[in-house]
């Protein structure tokens, strides 16, 4: 028998009970999954090159860890981390009361957030800087102070004249996504130096891996005790291939990491995704292989792109931002061929680019002669 649809009278507006924050907000929109696509337009063999992930899938030495313990996936993580913490501890030599895990950086972004931030304060951020920044912002109803960018990327002194009394947070992506810009050492350093201590500085580094072969890329993690108001935020899900386990850290001063575990929920990162970072940080061999097919990609692309005059945003992520045209039409085109790329007009304010993601070396191909067709090149 056939069941009819469920019909309820709340009685009630719902939408006017949510917070102010709530009621502005557009939800993030991720990368398109395969799975749907081919439902879609029915075609097989899809490559999807939106989301900066691994083309590399998961390193070999996690996958045996992780199952090796999948009997244990009826109890409990262990709520604080420890052997994560502890491995990320000696990594980085800092110690283990400046760690706060998060079900990826996101979740740590808006810990961040949520323990600093009240509707009466402001957070500066850039224009065309990632999607997360106004997101978390708006949902707690605080004021958004997004300066210019300079050359797609991070203008610090405009950023430094839009710190008002009330400013609490500033995020800055180094790199940034998704336009692969950053911001180098010596004017990082002097932007901390003019910051007032009671404005946390968030420095998110997801893409931290690529970037630091750049000799005048900063490693923040380096400042924290010369400034107390700094918290750097990495991420399991680039480089170390861990996107769909979402695991991300910060390192900050202690008494910052204590706050923000007070928000933290409890066990909000899973048994197995623990445990495949923990070993994710042993497989130096699985680290240097991303990084090297991620530059062998870049090149690749790159290459192309110089030969069909197609400008482009110089990157050091594992992505690159490309000028198209009309980027929603070239998108849909591509979705066409089954490849999946991802359009940033909308929030970041980029309507004629697409952004990349680095694949394997035959994705890349498979990509290229998708976007000749599409591009009549």
């Amino acid at each position: 028998m056939k069941s009819e649809k469920l019909t309820v009278n709340t009685g009630c507006d719902f939408f006017q009970l949510a917070t102010l924050g709530v009621q502005g907000l557009q939800p993030y929109q991720p990368g398109k999954p395969i799975e749907e696509l081919e439902r879609e337009y029915g075609i097989k063999n899809v490559i999807k090159l939106a989301s900066n992930e691994n083309p590399l899938g998961i390193s070999p030495r996690v996958f045996e860890a992780v199952q090796a313990n999948l009997k244990d996936i009826a109890r409990y993580p262990d709520g604080n981390g420890f052997a994560l913490k502890k491995a990320l501890a000696q990594k980085h030599s800092v110690e283990m009361d400046m760690i706060t895990l998060g079900n990826g950086s996101n979740d740590v972004l808006e810990l961040i957030a949520r323990a600093f931030v009240t509707p009466e304060h402001s957070v500066v951020f850039s224009e065309h800087a990632f999607a997360v920044y106004p997101l978390v912002t708006q949902a707690i109803s605080a004021k958004a102070i997004v300066t210019p960018a300079k050359n797609w990327g991070h203008d610090l002194t405009a950023m430094q004249a839009a710190i008002c009394e009330d400013t609490r947070l500033i995020f800055i992506a180094n790199p940034n996504n998704p336009t692969g810009t950053w911001v180098d050492r010596t004017s990082l350093k002097a932007f901390l130096n003019v910051v007032p201590k009671d404005v946390i500085v968030v420095i998110d580094e997801a893409y931290y891996e690529y970037a630091i072969e750049n000799p005048d890329y900063p490693d923040s993690l380096e400042w924290l005790s010369d400034y107390p108001n700094l918290v750097t935020v990495r991420t399991f899900s680039k480089a170390y291939g861990l996107a769909g386990l979402r695991v991300g850290y910060s390192i900050s001063h202690p008494d910052v990491a204590n706050l923000l575990n007070r928000v933290r929920q409890p066990f909000n990162v899973n048994n197995i995704a623990l445990i495949a970072a923990t070993t994710a940080l042993t497989d130096n061999e699985y680290l240097e292989k991303s990084i090297a097919l991620n530059r062998e990609g870049m090149q690749q692309l790159t290459q192309v792109f110089d030969e069909m005059k197609l400008q482009y945003i110089d990157s050091v992520c594992n992505f690159v931002s490309v000028e198209v045209g009309d980027g929603a039409a070239v998108y849909e085109s591509l979705l066409c061929e089954g490849i999946i790329v991802r359009p940033i007009g909308g929030g970041y304010k980029m309507p004629q680019h697409l952004r990349v993601s680095i694949g394997t070396k035959a994705e890349n191909e498979q990509f290229i002669k998708a976007l000749r067709k599409v591009l009549n090149h």
